[in-house]
């Protein structure tokens, strides 16, 4: 069954290359590959491409010669081009994909480097570049209902990981002791890896949108924002929870409620052919009348999957409409410098009915830690 989803998505792309008169495409991005084949390595320096030819309707892998057992296995039928590291994988190219007189070669503009675009110019000389990124992203902004289940999945680890991070904190401890804790959880819970780097913030350092965890001991008193996602089965998971250590003040549970608040506002306006900047405009309108509209950032949002950024774009500027299968986070956050930073993160998809659904179910409402060291 999954083989035949990967074929399916191949022959979709080859139909768009034919209708858009490119005979072959290269697709580097291992994401990507990973996407049409089922198979994902990193090839470090060394030589991937998915070769697509729409005449002939054929495909082909280059793969390190060390992966391409792995290959075999992952996409069973697919040909495999196995590059040795004393191979010349251009001069491979141009035996087993000839592309003579093609007007334009298809990639991916965004993964390709300069260097590699003129070794490729040498292969298919006079040829043109053309993007193929972007009908391929098109088909991953639609998430299947195997995908979203994946995805859900990395959710569920994730907020196991979450409740764990909170059950292990404690006053004194470094960020980076509950970064370290947190990241041995993902793995014994299953994930493959992290999405991205855990974010672990505490006190006035939670007013970091990004920022990356310290020697900074963890105080009563403090603002304490985690930030983390997994990566399971080739699908990714994101959420942010932000908590107080020991007590409350005033300050702090008004930001929390403000931007509380703006998260539930902006799943509220999410639904199939709404804007994607409505669902900016009502979490930061929520922010904005309480008062704290500088102190949001960013954007309320992004798209996520395999990748753990992906389209759409979650901005106050993106008029496309929300579709079903789309997949995104809503995010709105307040950054005080003073008092402190939080954000509150969820996973949320639009079903086939339109409506949105919520794929993370940890608690949201402001958490009080009573961690004594």
């Amino acid at each position: 069954m999954a083989n035949e989803i990967y074929t399916a998505r191949r022959e979709r792309l080859l139909t768009q290359l034919a209708q858009a008169d490119i005979r072959i495409a290269l697709v580097t991005s291992p994401t990507n590959v990973a996407y049409l084949t089922g198979f994902s390595c990193n090839p470090h320096e060394r030589f991937l491409a998915l070769v697509l030819d729409s005449a002939a309707r054929e495909v082909k892998l280059y793969v390190p010669l060390l992966d391409a057992t792995a290959a075999e296995e992952a996409a069973p039928g697919l040909a495999i081009v196995p590059i040795s590291d004393s191979d010349d994988a251009y001069e491979l190219l141009r035996l087993h994909s000839p592309g003579e007189g093609s007007a334009s070669i298809g990639v991916e503009k965004g993964a390709v480097s300069l260097a590699k675009a003129e070794r490729l110019q040498t292969v298919y000389p006079g040829a043109a570049f053309a993007d193929v990124e972007q009908p391929i992203l098109d088909m991953r902004l639609a998430k299947s209902a195997d995908e979203i289940a994946r995805i859900q999945h990395a959710v569920d680890i994730i907020e196991s990981v979450m409740a764990h991070a909170v059950s292990q904190a404690r006053v004194g401890m470094t960020e980076l002791e509950l970064a370290a804790e947190i990241e041995r959880k993902m793995r014994e819970l299953g994930a493959d890896r992290p999405a991205f780097e855990t974010i672990v913030l505490t006190g006035a350092r939670s007013a970091l949108p990004h920022g990356v965890p310290g020697q900074h001991r963890i105080q009563r008193g403090d603002f304490l924002l985690i930030d983390i996602g997994v990566q399971a089965n080739g699908y990714c998971s994101d959420i942010t929870r932000t908590f107080v250590v020991g007590e409350a003040s005033d300050a702090q549970r008004a930001i929390y409620e403000a931007v509380l608040a703006a998260n539930e506002a902006g799943i509220a306006a999410a639904a199939a052919g709404v804007p994607v900047s409505a669902v900016d405009a009502a979490a930061r309108g929520e922010i904005e009348r309480a008062g704290y509209g500088p102190l949001f950032t960013h954007r309320v949002g992004h798209g996520f999957g395999m990748d753990v950024h992906e389209q759409p774009s979650m901005s106050g500027v993106n008029d496309a409409p929300l579709t079903p299968g789309m997949v995104f986070t809503v995010e709105p956050g307040v950054y005080d410098h003073i008092v402190g930073g939080v954000r509150i993160e969820d996973d949320v998809y639009i079903k086939e009915d339109g409506s949105a659904g919520v794929l993370t179910r940890y608690p949201k409402r402001l958490t009080v830690i009573a961690a004594e060291a």
